[in-house]
């Protein structure tokens, strides 16, 4: 059973802020005193949460209530909706008639036959040229019409609640990832093929890589170490620990120029990855690009939370994280403002730090950069198919258990997502075609996942995503809310096109809330790709486009039409709006007094 204090301690407010929720500085109203989350005034509240937890420990997580609800939902509706059944048959009619009538033209030798169904853009099982042959050509196409329905069957269907059409929609896509004809030996070319040239050895090397993947899932082992190691090939730009608390690292990068721009720049990453994200390889670091371009670059380097500190709070992150750096910032340079710069959930903290410092008067931001960040949650892509009010208490409950939010579970999800490529292409190369995972400072990065605290995922979840309070105006820090729309310092944007997580419509809304001077860029790739895209990444582009102070809105498809893409990476436009924002050349400051080398030590924490 958890420790009692973690218990008092992990408790998130489910209702309507009310003027004494909002004076308690947070998301949520806090617990009273003594009383265990959750409990209000039913006696047994502890045991229905460990009931939970002990579900939700079977589940992954996932709560089968909202899967139910979902199909409940989706289902009762279809049933009433005879013109939906309708469309639905003549869909599958439709479909039968094309599979039939390529089956036909192949089965003459029209091996030009056009195919009726093709993979979607992201879907990369069926490249191998032996896809091409018959059978595995019906195989393939069988199964991309079973798709095809099945997208049209969990299309929006009125009276269908959006979020449980699209929690059906991707339930199904699960299954039938699953159930694809690449995943099997007998049905997939590329594995058959690999099997009569090789003589089988791919399927024994396979099978080893099987046993060793399974006996580390048994005994809760750690995975098989990369090549790649962090402080020597990832994370290796030339720095200094500067300052320490319990919960981050901040590190001061050696500079490489003889002149700097006045103003520092302060990055803040997501605590949900480890910051190194910035810091890949020398070839693919962001934070040694910038060094080289002449700024003073300092990085918070998260602390992965323990059990103990569960109580740890998105209060906390703001105060003792974002303004324990910036102060720490600001003494170490002297009289300068500073370039703050947030990463995914690094800029939503940021942002409200931002808001929170425009309220007070506080004017030591020089400007304020966004990657991939979301101030409004409405239309925050695929993570809300896994956030409603079941899904939070179950996430809250198992948390209540443990203190925190494995990196299992955050990993888990995000595979998910991406099912088709992350688990079962993977599996397939693995266990069928006896490859190694291929080792790349990305996938290394990747699987070096991080913990949560259980009280700041909690208000977290709830109150940005469920309840989106920050952009809605209902976001209270110290007593009072706050809006962006306080925040005067000039803002660079960053959304990239294929992402899924943050996807680029939701991080412009940023247009929406906030009226000062505004540069958005679009870059391509995902959510860490288009990031991390330094010069001379081939087939990279990206758009930009400035929106003066005070300007009208201008809506996402009206602004990506008016802006054409431009190849190259973005971070040369980057360190140049930078540059423009910036004071001057000046001597590069002295490195502060050091705590340790570059890159510390809480990066190392599993």
């Amino acid at each position: 059973m958890a420790d009692p204090k973690v218990i008092k301690l992990t408790q998130a407010d489910t209702s309507e802020p009310s003027s004494a929720a909002a004076q308690d500085g947070t998301p949520g109203a806090a617990p009273a005193p003594g009383k265990a989350p959750g409990a209000g005034p039913h006696p047994y509240a502890d045991l229905d949460r460990m009931a939970r937890a002990g579900l939700a420990g079977m589940t992954g997580g996932l709560s089968p209530f909202s899967t139910l609800q979902a199909w409940g939902d989706w289902a009762m509706n279809l049933a009433a909706a005879p013109g939906r059944q309708i469309e639905l048959a003549e869909t599958a009619t439709r479909n039968a008639l094309s599979l039939s009538e390529y089956a036909l033209r192949r089965g003459a030798g029209d091996e030009d036959a056009p195919a009726p169904f093709t993979p979607k853009p992201y879907d990369h099982r069926f490249t191998y040229d032996g896809w091409s042959r018959l059978p595995f050509a019906m195989m393939e196409q069988g199964f991309l019409a079973c798709q095809d329905w099945w997208d049209h069957a969990t299309d929006h269907l009125h009276g269908v609640s959006a979020a449980d059409s699209d929690r059906v929609g991707f339930m199904m896509r699960q299954v039938l990832d699953m159930a694809s004809p690449s995943n099997f030996p007998a049905t997939n070319p590329e594995i058959l093929d690999e099997t009569v040239a090789r003589r089988g050895a791919n399927l024994a090397e396979g099978a080893e890589f099987f046993a060793r993947d399974m006996m580390r899932a048994l005994t809760g082992a750690e995975g098989e170490a990369s090549t790649l190691e962090v402080g020597r090939d990832l994370a290796c730009t030339p720095g200094e620990v500067v300052h320490r608390n319990e919960l981050f690292e901040l590190i001061q990068y050696s500079p490489t120029t003889d002149k700097v721009q006045a103003e520092p720049v302060l990055i803040v990453p997501a605590w949900i990855m480890k910051y190194y994200i910035l810091d890949l390889t020398p070839e693919h670091s962001l934070i040694r690009y910038l060094v080289g371009q002449g700024f003073t670059v300092f990085a918070i380097s998260w602390a992965n939370p323990r059990a103990d500190q569960a109580e740890l709070s998105l209060e906390d992150y703001r105060k003792e994280g974002v303004m324990e750096a910036l102060d720490a910032v600001t003494r170490i340079v002297p009289g300068q403002k500073v370039h703050a710069t947030g990463y995914c959930l690094g800029g939503t903290i940021l942002s409200i730090a931002a808001a929170t410092m425009a309220r007070n008067g506080d004017d030591r931001l020089a400007s304020m950069t966004l990657f991939a960040a979301q101030v409004d949650f409405s239309e925050a892509g695929e993570l809300l198919l896994f956030v409603d009010e079941s899904q939070v208490a179950f996430l809250e409950d198992m948390m209540w258990a443990r203190g925190y939010l494995d990196s299992s579970q955050m990993a888990g999800t995000f595979r998910a997502m991406r099912a088709e490529d992350l688990i079962h292409a993977r599996a397939v190369q693995r266990y069928f075609l006896g490859r190694e995972d291929m080792t790349s400072d990305m996938t290394t990065w990747n699987a070096d996942a991080t913990r949560m605290p259980a009280r700041m995922h909690s208000e977290y979840l709830r109150g940005l995503f469920l309840e989106n309070r920050l952009s809605a105006g209902r976001f209270a820090v110290e007593g009072e809310v706050i809006a962006l729309r306080d925040i005067a310092v000039p803002i660079f944007l960053v959304g990239t096109e294929k992402d899924h997580i943050a996807p680029w419509k939701s991080v412009y809304k940023m247009r929406l809330f906030n009226s000062s001077d505004l540069t958005f860029a679009l870059a391509s790739g995902g959510h860490n790709g288009g990031i991390v895209s330094p010069p001379g990444r081939p087939r990279a582009h990206f758009r930009i486009g400035h929106r003066p102070a005070g300007a009208q809105y201008e809506a996402p498809d009206a602004w990506f039409a008016a802006h054409a893409p431009q190849d190259g990476s973005w971070w040369p436009a980057w360190t140049d709006w930078l540059t423009d924002h910036s004071s001057g050349a000046v001597a590069s400051p002295k490195m502060a007094a050091s705590l340790a080398a570059a890159p510390g030590r809480y990066v190392l924490q599993h």
